[in-house]
């Protein structure tokens, strides 16, 4: 009996290793034009459907991405990319049919440990596959994210800051591909569920014969903590979301929300001003756009006279704020 399919986890701000293949495997990217062709509908549709785009690889027959999901949502991304880059590969080869085997494989993943070796993983699949022979030839290899990381190839749609941030400098991130680079295939990054999560059926009994019984979900790679956390706040998040869009809400009433909830003078959000005060609500405010408007952040760092990496960290100071602060969290009532 075929179970049916589960719907995917498309809320703001989850993280998602991606992977498309190519119908019975077959290729996908026949050379130049077509890789950046591929890469040219990408930088379109982040514009369309904001998502943070923090790690990629394009590979013959398939392709890798690890996604931070913003509001504009993950299916909505793929499909206006994939479905758009099927049709022209069809004309300009002058075939019919579909492209890719069925729908994309999407898995959510915990942020720690799974963030840096993910990041690892995709960026080292030209290297494994020896489509390039060297590190040294991926740090410029143009249909990677490895390159714009090492500051080779700038794409700036690549969310490059909050990779190069959980590394410290670019010299850190290059030192740890290197310590990867033979560690071949990596099975237990591209699936989910508890075998994945807790390194497979021994360990999943051992856990439950000391009385540990984890949820598990085959969409997710993660402890069961987290597997809770994430289904429940996926609820949450897009619950938020339809308020907000029933109500009729943008950014712009948000920020006056945001301007009053905090007492300052909502011009003081798209200002230099340092005070707690200010500093509080654009980090509130930068978190309510990037997570329930679909702004980028570094769209926001610009809105609110703010570095890029400065409003990276002011995200996550919002998320904390909402999260631990009823009368915060109302903004979304």
């Amino acid at each position: 009996m075929t179970m049916p399919r589960q719907a995917r986890l498309d809320a703001p701000g989850l993280f998602h290793h991606v992977i498309a293949r190519g119908l019975e495997r077959r290729v996908i990217f026949t050379g130049k034009v077509d890789y950046d062709d591929f890469l040219s509908r990408v930088e379109t549709s982040l514009e369309k459907s904001p998502n943070q785009l923090l790690a990629w690889a394009l590979m013959p027959n398939h392709f890798h991405f690890l996604i931070r999901t913003g509001s504009g949502g993950l299916s909505r991304f793929m499909r206006r990319l994939m479905s758009g880059y099927a049709v022209a590969f069809n004309a300009r080869h002058r075939r019919s049919g579909y492209l890719f085997q069925n729908r994309f494989k999407s898995i959510v993943c915990q942020q720690d440990p799974y963030f840096t070796e993910l990041v690892r993983y995709i960026h080292l699949n030209p290297l494994r596959a020896g489509v390039v022979k060297t590190l040294s030839e991926l740090d410029q290899y143009l249909y990677c994210g490895h390159s714009a990381l090492m500051g080779r190839i700038l794409r700036p749609w690549q969310a490059t800051e909050p990779v190069l941030d959980r590394f410290g400098s670019r010299g850190r991130y290059r030192r740890f591909m290197e310590k990867g680079k033979d560690q071949g295939r990596r099975p237990e990054l591209v699936g989910g569920g508890l075998l994945r999560s807790l390194g497979g059926v021994q360990a999943v009994m051992q856990a439950r014969r000391e009385g540990d019984r984890q949820q598990g979900d085959s969409r997710v790679l993660g402890e069961g903590g987290f597997v809770t956390q994430v289904l429940k706040d996926t609820e949450a998040k897009l619950k938020a979301q339809n308020t907000l869009r029933r109500e009729g809400k943008d950014l712009r009433t948000m920020a006056l929300a945001v301007a009053k909830k905090a007492g300052i003078p909502e011009r003081a959000l798209f200002s230099r001003g340092r005070t707690a005060e200010v500093s509080r609500a654009k980090s509130a405010l930068i978190y309510v756009g990037v997570e329930y408007f679909g702004r980028t952040v570094k769209g926001m760092s610009e809105a609110t006279r703010m570095s890029p990496a400065a409003a990276s960290k002011a995200r996550e100071r919002g998320e904390k704020l909402l999260n631990d602060h009823p009368e915060w969290r109302e903004l979304l009532n």
